[in-house]
């Protein structure tokens, strides 16, 4: 018999208020420096939990097979810890753009994995939950954790900080950046120097994939010049989103309002604590 659970889990967004690339390391893998805050803009999960020991996905994503999708290898490595023949079926609401350097699929990867070990019973401890989501994408930590925070290394490494809550104003270009082949392409800027928190937060941010990324994708250069006209624009992550802050969200609607029709987008509040985490201090209240 299905057990349906009536709570609406948030995925949010989160922005890379700075991305510096500091080296490449003889594996591959890049060494950097980041700032990640969330939004108050989400992917909705609800999950139906069963015993049919089948994880389901509705509705599935178009173009991406199941065992692919970060949600179904979320829960498949959260059952790994139970012997109980757990099911569930898990419906989205996906809002967030994929390939848009929000996190949406590695924020959905670690609201599947905190919903899950709350529903599940399995009640793993927070730092066990984060080393999973490590296993599906360098992302994943930060949201599992749940609160804003410095990273370096090549992500791994998080230092919670708390920093203004302002508004910020996305946009969303007709295109999906591949974080692989930026990461993997020789122009890549891979030479800013290391800094301390204490020094990069008086500091000039910068996102150092996104000289790149304007460069290949005209769409995410042509949203930058037509954000700065209005507000200093950067780019999130390995793009393709680009968003401006504000002190007001009234400021950050009326530009909003100006968008033009071959653009997508959206007016966010930053958090420092991850709107998932909020529904979870709920749950237990």
């Amino acid at each position: 018999m299905t057990q349906t659970n009536t709570i609406a889990w948030p995925a949010p967004a989160k922005l890379n208020l700075f991305l510096h690339i500091n080296g490449r390391r003889a594996d591959g893998y890049h060494e950097l420096q980041t700032l990640f805050i969330f939004l108050d803009h989400c992917d909705w999960l609800r999950f139906h939990l069963n015993d049919s020991n089948q994880v389901t996905i509705e509705p599935a994503l178009a173009d991406v097979p199941l065992e692919q999708n970060l949600i179904y290898r979320a829960a498949m490595l959260l059952k790994q810890h139970s012997a109980a023949p757990l099911g569930v079926i898990i419906e989205l609401d996906k809002r967030l753009p994929m390939g848009g350097g929000i996190g949406g699929g590695s924020s959905d990867a670690a609201t599947t994995l905190v919903a899950l070990n709350h529903l599940w019973q399995i009640h793993l401890p927070i730092d066990e939950l984060a080393e999973l989501g490590r296993q599906l994408g360098a992302d994943v930590p930060v949201f599992v954790r749940g609160h804003a925070a410095f990273a370096e290394g090549v992500g791994e490494q998080l230092q919670p900080v708390e920093i203004k809550e302002k508004w910020y104003l996305v946009l969303v270009p007709p295109c999906h950046v591949s974080t692989a082949a930026v990461f993997q392409h020789p122009d890549l800027k891979r030479d800013t120097p290391k800094q301390s928190w204490h020094e990069l937060k008086q500091g000039d941010w910068h996102n150092d994939c996104e000289p790149l990324v304007k460069k290949n994708y005209p769409e995410v250069e042509k949203a930058l010049r037509w954000l700065i006209e209005y507000a200093p624009p950067r780019m999130t992550g390995t793009g393709a989103c680009v968003f401006a802050e504000f002190e007001h969200e009234a400021h950050a609607r009326e530009i909003l309002a100006l968008m033009p029709t071959w653009l997508h987008g959206f007016v966010a509040r930053g958090e420092n604590l991850s709107p998932l985490h909020v529904a979870l201090q709920q749950v237990y209240a």
